[in-house]
């Protein structure tokens, strides 16, 4: 009996003191925000009770997302700073000159480069669809075009249409004889993502059905005729061709059968030839270059400017003061090696016999 009465309050401090143990390794996991799950029963592990490795794991992958999910707040508040920059740098622009309204200078860098509202450009094409100038793609010139020069062109459309949407002073596209199974509308929608939302004018009719004949130019570098300006009542015409066996004006001969009137870009006129390894200079240029040009031009009302944008040095054409700049160097090294040689011939004509 004795002993039974005394082993009871041995039993009852036994009892408090596991209690207080598990009330202090409750607080400590609380502290590290562990849930009770995730430590694993204090039964497994070492046998001295001591947190198992799979606490100290769960700690270390939560700190590990904790710093992913810093970074990435980081980067979006970054992106929304940037976001407001260029927003500011559009709405600071000043205001635009009127479409076709004489000079309208240079536009701001971040307006002509970069990325442009949705809103702004919006507005600015449709005005250009009330006002003009008209830049049509004609289709029907590449009905002999393989699969690969098909998919060459929708990438060149993509281009033409993202210049456009950048451009301060935007002409409205249309493109003609764009109908439904030709191996270009199938690329287009293929190749380019969100064709179908694209500001302009599809239509599988001929631009000789839309626009009168005395308002079409077409644009074509086999044309005897410079294109001096650019006229906002005037209906540009681009040949939607990719041909890589070039067959020479085939465009030309399309608008005389046509009795259209024609029109080069200035190339010859304010560039000049610069030899290279292959001798090659072609006034041949995609439709996107093209568009390069006259966008450029319609901007500055200036050549020079205009032919730089859009003509690469790979055409075999510079400006003159470009090409001086690349001849002088030429011209260094050709001096140096007839001072080499005329060196070698004088140092012969003194040796002895």
């Amino acid at each position: 009996m004795e002993a039974g009465l005394a082993a009871a309050p041995v039993a009852a401090a036994a009892e408090a003191a596991s209690e207080a143990e598990a009330a202090v390794v409750a607080e400590v996991l609380r502290l590290l925000r562990i849930e009770p799950s995730a430590a694993g029963d204090s039964s497994v592990g070492r046998a001295d009770g001591a947190a198992g490795p799979c606490s100290r794991n769960a700690l270390r992958k939560r700190r590990r997302w904790q710093r992913v999910l810093a970074a990435r707040r980081g980067k979006r508040r970054q992106e929304r700073q940037r976001r407001r920059a260029r927003r500011a740098a559009a709405d600071g622009g000043g205001p635009r000159p009127a479409l076709g309204s004489g000079p309208a200078g240079p536009m701001p860098p971040s307006l002509r480069c970069g990325r442009v509202p949705a809103a702004l450009a919006t507005e600015r094409l449709l005005e250009a669809r009330a006002a003009g100038p008209r830049l049509c793609v004609d289709l029907g010139v590449g009905g002999s075009m393989t699969e690969k020069e098909s998919g060459r062109l929708a990438s060149q459309i993509r281009r033409l249409y993202g210049a456009n949407r950048r451009a301060a002073r935007p002409f409205w596209l249309c493109l003609t004889e764009f109908a439904a199974g030709t191996p270009i509308y199938e690329q287009c929608f293929r190749m380019n993502d969100g064709f179908a939302g694209y500001l302009m004018d599809t239509t599988p009719e001929s631009y000789l059905d839309l626009f009168p004949l005395e308002a079409i130019v077409y644009l074509t570098p086999d044309s005897e005729n410079v294109l001096e300006d650019i006229d906002p009542d005037k209906v540009y015409v681009l040949g939607g061709l990719v041909d890589e066996s070039i067959h020479k004006q085939l465009t030309l001969r399309r608008a005389r059968e046509q009795c259209l009137q024609t029109a080069r870009l200035p190339i010859r006129e304010y560039m000049v030839k610069v030899p290279n390894s292959r001798n090659y200079h072609s006034e041949t240029l995609a439709i996107n270059q093209v568009f390069d040009v006259l966008s450029t031009y319609y901007e500055t009302r200036s050549w020079p400017a205009a032919l730089r944008a859009g003509v690469s040095s790979g055409k075999g054409y510079m400006l003159p003061d470009t090409a001086e700049q690349v001849e002088t160097p030429q011209c260094a090294t050709a001096d140096q090696e007839n001072s080499l040689f005329s060196g070698e011939e004088l140092h012969r004509q003194e040796a002895p016999a």
